[in-house]
């Protein structure tokens, strides 16, 4: 089986394939002060619970975005499952040509989406993963990641609003009843519903006129993405878990 890790600003994804099957997933929070001991614990947990034994595991691939746990990551791989991961770098194969000013600054889990959606769509595609931060990412039809958009997470902004204003509780981030909202919470979840969701399309909407195609697959993943999609006039498939099966990949190319 194979461990696939994909470490963001605030959760933590941890895959396990058996083959090409995503059997199990867990989500745990980013704690940067997490030693490899606290972490290998934790993950030796899970594989327990999921009847899974440590010789199972027959390889590791860390995708991170906050370095400090990239190095606990690692050395937990060595500790506890006497394995050297892979980790997503500029170093490795990425199976895409990145054609931006400097390829080094592409985030682990944008290049895992980016290699996934090409893989499972084609090109042009373009992803919109929904996670701490918003972010879009293009993908041509020869196989080149051209350059995205980076734009705050939806969680981001509603935690935000709630710290800023002190007389607005916390509410759902759901569906309200009717747009024009008839009391503070419905107004609230129809500007957090509607809001984002055009947002995202309007942004959506300049980048395919920019690209100056039409026939262009755009995949939403994440937490927020299913939610996104119902509301999105752009957005044809929704893959949760994209970053973890384009890690796999990418350790297949790289192991």
């Amino acid at each position: 089986m194979l461990l696939t890790i994909d470490v963001g600003n605030t959760h933590t994804v941890i895959g396990a394939f058996d083959g090409d099957e995503l059997r199990y997933n867990w989500r745990i929070a980013s704690e940067r002060q997490k030693t490899e001991d606290e972490i290998g614990l934790t993950a030796l947990h899970f594989l327990d619970r999921a009847h899974i034994s440590v010789d199972d595991i027959e390889g590791i691939v860390i995708g991170s975005v906050v370095p400090v746990l990239t190095e606990a990551l690692y050395y937990m791989g060595k500790k506890y499952f006497s394995l050297k991961p892979v980790v997503v770098n500029s170093r490795i194969n990425w199976g895409l040509d990145v054609i931006i000013d400097n390829p080094a600054e592409v985030g682990a889990d944008r290049i895992a989406d980016g290699l996934a959606a090409y893989e499972m769509f084609g090109g042009p595609v373009i992803v919109v993963d929904f996670g701490t931060g918003t972010t879009f990412d293009y993908i041509t039809e020869k196989g080149e990641y051209a350059g995205g958009i980076i734009a705050p997470g939806i969680g981001i902004c509603i935690e935000a609003l709630f710290a800023k204003a002190a007389k607005l509780s916390k509410t759902e981030y759901v569906k309200p009843p009717q747009v024009i909202g008839k009391n503070t919470a419905h107004s609230m979840q129809s500007g957090f519903y509607y809001g984002f969701a055009g947002q995202v399309d309007g942004i959506l909407s300049r980048m395919i006129e920019e690209i100056g195609r039409e026939d262009i697959t755009i995949v939403a993943t994440g937490g927020y993405g299913r939610l996104v999609e119902r509301e999105s006039r752009f957005i044809n498939r929704v893959e949760p878990y994209l970053t973890l099966y384009g890690l796999k990949m990418l350790y297949e190319k790289n192991k």
